[in-house]
């Protein structure tokens, strides 16, 4: 792994900083690291206010999506509220059509099968709505490139609203309205909404004609904070708003589905990374391994007594879900060395029965491994379809658009994104592939880097100190949990290897006379003999709390170590 240490702000700045807050310089420093440098954006910071929302009629088309909406209901017209099978489309989904009916009854929603419509606005879905008398779609999370589709609903007499935070292309659909904050001509203040983002200022700004206001809206936050975790966008501006309030809702007054989730794992207290990590995988498995319509029923549910029923439907789903994704990674991991395509500068792998619904997981599991832009496609009716995932740096997003003479259809970020390719041309495409990102990647990004905020001793983490970095949450994009590091570290005796199969690394550290800190290194058991030989070593970490017995205390979780 590469260490990077960021630069330590000017002096005089955290010298300020420190007397304005009456903080430890440390604290000040990781602030200013942070662009925040004066009490005003520490107030901001630390106290996130609803008043910090931008006005959503600022975003481009909103009035006009908001007048449609209007004017159906008026009309006694039937919404059909459409969005994707994954987290993010699918709590969009369940934000919107549950505000709607509460005063309108002709809602309803739709989710597109992920196996028979693929990704997107689907003709399936339009057909749908044409079927049942729909005359307006809502499309959530997906849509400004649906340019043929919108067409062809315009056609039919149904008008479409689309809510998307993807990039559009270089022509926007002929909708109705196109919300979407990377509009080139939309000038909304703040453009990493995810798509149930873009949902809530949608509700925002219908609440506004209705003479509601925030605080009637704030049982919507726990859906909006999930999608902002699960679709990994910057923890920053009015994302880290939502989150902070939405994560309140779900720890004080959580919706039926998210109980019901919540009684199965017995976890109390959430931080954004167990949104991550809990509550959105069990969303998600829905839409892989069954429908994403499991998962909006869940969402939706007012009695927690059938929302136990739909959780632990899910919940075996996500049983299933788990099975796949490690089956499917072991054969992947196969056919990369069965090829001996370990030293190339992409890994793209190819099997007609991969599940579809997991090889988005799989690709970031081997991304975990080999560290490098990464394809895994398997078979989708008569194309092949595929997740493409990306190391930290490198714009994935952009390299398939370097391929796009290969590609029958791509879209997403720059991290991850999705494709469909004829099966003729996926030899063509896999060579294209990796000509184009070996010759626009920086080849240091290959290597896994550790961004280091600032260098520390021990004697500098106090319970005071750690009171203080826990209100730097919610941690992601754009705000990550501060990384430490600590030179001339000595394990007092007690370093071992644990877990059954020894894999992870336990020590007990001391820096000098310092107090002694348990550090816990996950997957870091090779590295056993760097820490626990008597000789001093430096650590890369984060502070944490353990909990053992009824007892809190701070412990190290270490990310690397090295002599």
């Amino acid at each position: 792994m590469r260490w990077t240490l960021k630069p330590k702000p000017p002096q005089d700045k955290i010298d300020i900083l420190t007397n304005t807050l009456g903080v430890a310089p440390i604290i000040a420093s990781l602030l200013i690291q942070r662009g925040i440098e004066t009490f005003e954006e520490a107030k901001e910071f630390f106290r996130p206010s609803l008043d910090g929302l931008h006005d959503p009629y600022l975003m481009k088309d909103m009035d006009l999506a908001v007048a449609r909406i209007e004017k159906a209901i008026a009309a006694d017209e039937n919404i059909l509220v459409y969005g994707d099978y994954d987290v993010d489309g699918t709590t969009s989904v369940a934000l919107l059509s549950s505000y709607l009916l509460s005063y309108y009854p002709n809602v309803a929603t739709y989710i597109p099968d992920r196996y028979d419509e693929g990704y997107g606005v689907s003709n399936q879905g339009i057909d749908f709505a044409l079927d049942n008398d729909f005359t307006l779609i809502i499309a959530l999370d997906c849509g400004v490139k649906a340019i043929d589709k919108v067409a062809y609903a315009s056609e039919k007499g149904v008008d479409f609203i689309i809510c998307d935070h993807h990039r559009p292309g270089p022509e926007l659909p002929k909708a109705v309205a196109v919300l979407d904050p990377k509009r080139s001509d939309c000038e909304y203040p703040f453009k990493e909404l995810c798509g149930c983002g873009v949902g809530f200022k949608l509700i925002q700004a219908l609440a506004k004609q209705r003479k509601q206001n925030i605080n009637d809206l704030l049982l919507y936050l726990d859906l909006v904070a999930t999608a902002i975790g699960a679709d990994i966008v910057p923890i920053t501006g009015e994302n880290r708003i939502l989150a902070h309030f939405g994560l309140k809702v779900i720890n004080s007054n959580p919706r039926a589905g998210f109980q019901a989730i919540l009684s199965q794992i017995k976890k109390t207290q959430l931080t954004i990374t167990d949104v991550v990590f809990i509550i959105a995988p069990r969303i998600n498995a829905a839409g892989r391994m069954k429908h994403g319509n499991h998962a909006v029923t869940l969402l939706t549910e007012t009695d927690v007594e059938k929302a136990k029923e739909y959780a632990s439907e899910i919940e075996q789903f996500n049983t299933d879900r788990r099975e796949a994704d490690k089956r499917i990674t072991e054969e992947a991991l196969l056919q990369i060395s069965e090829k001996g395509e370990e030293n190339r500068m992409t890994t793209v792998v190819y099997n007609k029965n991969w599940h579809k619904g997991v090889i988005g997981i799989v690709a970031s599991r081997l991304t975990e491994t080999y560290y490098r832009p990464t394809l895994v496609f398997t078979k989708s009716g008569e194309k092949l379809a595929a997740s493409a995932r990306s190391v930290k740096g490198f714009d994935v997003y952009n390299a398939l658009e370097g391929c796009s003479e290969h590609i029958e259809q791509f879209g997403g970020h720059k991290y991850a994104a999705g494709l469909t390719l004829l099966e003729a041309d996926y030899e063509k495409f896999k060579k294209a592939f990796e000509k184009e990102v070996a010759e626009t990647i920086d080849k240091n990004l290959l290597q896994r880097e550790i961004s280091i905020d600032t260098e520390i001793d021990l004697q500098q983490i106090t319970p005071k100190f750690y009171r203080i970095l826990k209100q730097f949450a919610p941690f992601g994009p754009g705000n990550m949990t501060p990384v430490f590091m600590t030179q001339n570290l000595k394990d007092v005796g007690y370093g071992k290897c644990v877990g059954e199969d020894k894999s992870h690394l336990r020590v007990v550290v001391q820096q000098g006379n310092s107090t002694q800190f348990t550090g816990i290194g996950f997957g870091m058991g090779d590295k056993h003999d760097i820490a626990c030989k008597g000789e001093p070593f430096k650590a890369a970490y984060v502070i944490d709390e353990n909990e053992w017995q009824g007892t809190v205390n701070l412990q190290l979780r270490l990310k690397d170590i090295k002599p």
